[in-house]
């Protein structure tokens, strides 16, 4: 009866057209599996967490010297005074990587961290540079990082999406759900967004009064008449796209809900992600969800920190960060340190960071600009070289200046990172080759374990 059972899901699987998600064979060998990506909305301040600057210290108060020539800035703050932070700095772990009194609890992980204090993208604007960091281009309707990755790798778990979104209740990201969805690739790669309590999932249960018999004639229906179709006119990757997120839904159903239950995780693990406090409670509930959905063959889980302001500090970043830092900063560090001790870290690649940085000169007295000219993000986990610090900015902050890593450059080392060639992962497309890395982008070599 199972081998009869599991040959049906076969068949139906096979009907719904090609396995588009079925598990592939990277480029290269790679200790990463899968992929999670804390995304810090609205642009987190390096000169606040990650990248130290006495300069700025010392200047704080004054114009920007004219050494550093003309600026662009969105609302026109290049003549305000220069900011400091309240912030002190500690070296952190065997390696002493420097990081804010914002983020003790990540401190403690900073042997694990390779923090990259080099980037820089091209927007200035929260809509545009969300794109560019999550698709590689400031223009929307580009296929996203973990589109990509589901269509390189596929997934390891037929019954769950490849690429899961767990985005923050207090509301949806600037530039919306492009910032997540598949573009010109079939649309079976897109994000999926999934969230905690009894529906994972909306819309997912059947209608009430219908079995699960029932429901699963009428997919088998639904794939015969597809394949019927698919016979007369050819292939079509959105119909089959559409007919494999019936079978996926369908398989959901039990799936989905199981792998969103907390119920059986100890009160020791729900304290690591901060689940006792209500400041850390909501952020910590999510990133214990990704870990389960990873350890699940999930390939891609994307977690944003902000809603629609989020870390966008223009009045005040003292306060902003305090609040933001205080929400995140343990349930990350358990996060890690619950996936090392179960395992999963030496397979999951684990990102931290925005669409950009803020400016070194202040706004409105206590706050600080978008500035997309320089600023930090780090990587942890399988293949990262941990207790490492790559490239720095200038002496205040506001541009890069060493090593310099644009996003084409944090995305093909992403890729990388995850046995996949950037400039081999391509797809057709108006009568191009199209990548997530465009016609640039390099590895960065140092950060790699």
């Amino acid at each position: 009866m199972a081998l009869a059972w599991l040959l049906e899901q076969e068949q139906a699987y096979a009907a719904a057209g090609p396995a588009q998600l079925a598990p592939k064979v990277p480029h290269f060998p790679v200790k990463a599996q899968r992929v999670i990506y804390l995304f810090m909305h609205g642009g987190p301040s390096h000169l606040e967490t990650f990248d130290p600057k006495p300069d700025l210290q010392r200047l704080a108060g004054q114009p920007l010297p004219a050494s550093f020539g003309h600026v662009a800035t969105r609302r026109k703050v290049a003549q305000n005074p220069l900011l400091g932070t309240k912030r002190t700095f500690t070296k952190c772990g065997q390696s002493g990587i420097e990081i804010s009194d914002f983020l003790p609890h990540i401190g403690q992980r900073a042997d694990e961290l390779a923090v990259v204090r080099s980037c820089w993208a091209d927007s200035v604007n929260h809509p545009q540079a969300v794109y560019q960091m999550n698709t590689g281009s400031v223009l929307m309707g580009k296929p996203s990082l973990g589109s990509w990755v589901s269509y390189g790798l596929g997934t390891e778990n037929q019954d769950l999406p490849a690429f899961v979104v767990l985005p923050d209740p207090g509301g949806g990201i600037k530039g919306g759900p492009p910032a997540y969805g598949a573009g010109f690739l079939p649309a079976s790669h897109q994000g999926t967004v999934m969230r905690g309590g009894d529906r994972p999932i909306l819309d997912l249960a059947p209608p009430g009064g219908t079995t699960v018999e029932q429901q699963r004639e009428m997919l088998d229906l639904i794939g015969r008449l597809n394949a019927h179709h698919r016979d007369l006119h050819g292939d079509d990757p959105d119909l089959d796209a559409r007919t494999q997120s019936y079978e996926l839904a369908y398989r959901m159903q039990s799936a989905a809900p199981d792998a969103v239950d907390l119920a059986r995780e100890s009160d020791e693990t729900k304290s690591m992600y901060g689940l006792d406090d209500r400041r850390t409670a909501e952020f910590g509930t999510r990133c214990l969800l990704a870990r389960r959905l990873v350890e699940r063959g999930v390939r891609f889980v994307q977690l944003y920190s902000g809603d629609v302001g989020g870390w966008d500090a223009h009045d005040d970043v003292e306060t902003n960060h305090a609040a933001m830092c205080t929400r995140t900063d343990r349930p990350i560090a358990g996060l890690l340190a619950d996936l090392k001790r179960r395992g999963l870290l030496d397979s999951t690649l684990v990102i931290w960071g925005g669409e950009f940085g803020r400016m070194p000169m202040s706004e409105s007295g206590k706050g600080r600009d978008h500035n997309p000219h320089g600023f930090t993000c780090w990587l942890a986990g399988a293949g990262v070289k941990g207790g490492t610090v790559h490239g720095a900015t200038d002496a205040v902050g506001l541009r890069a200046e060493t090593d310099r890593v644009h996003v084409h450059d944090l995305h093909a080392t992403i890729l990388h990172l995850m046995g996949l060639d950037h400039t081999k992962l391509t797809f057709p497309h108006n009568g191009r080759e199209e990548r997530l890395t465009d016609t640039s982008g390099k590895v960065i070599q140092a950060i790699l374990a």
